[in-house]
């Protein structure tokens, strides 16, 4: 079993889904700054907890966080959660559908 055949929705009604999202109001919010800029640690970690709390109360916040299993962002926060964090839910639950 795999990720994708928990859930059939296509990756593209999820994407619809997502234009949806409280995200769109300040986008760098979830994303950093722009790759030529230095982000320092406290500031970034400061960005991602307030990136979480918008997380926490959006509405498509099940359709975020599956696209981002199925798609494996490298970076940015979504569904509340740091591209990391996600990479190891995603290789946590993809290790369980081959014991299953």
């Amino acid at each position: 079993m795999r990720i994708d055949d928990l859930n059939p929705v296509p990756l593209g009604d999820l994407l619809d889904d997502l234009q949806h999202g409280e995200c769109r109001f300040d986008p760098e919010l979830h994303t950093g700054p722009d790759a030529f800029t230095i982000e320092p640690l406290m500031d970034r970690m400061a960005r991602e907890d307030a990136a979480g709390e918008v997380c926490a109360s959006c509405p498509v916040i099940d359709s975020c966080l599956e696209f981002a299993l199925r798609t494996n962002p490298k970076n940015g926060i979504w569904a509340g959660l740091p591209a990391a964090q996600l990479h190891t839910l995603s290789t946590s639950a993809h290790k369980l559908g081959e014991v299953a």
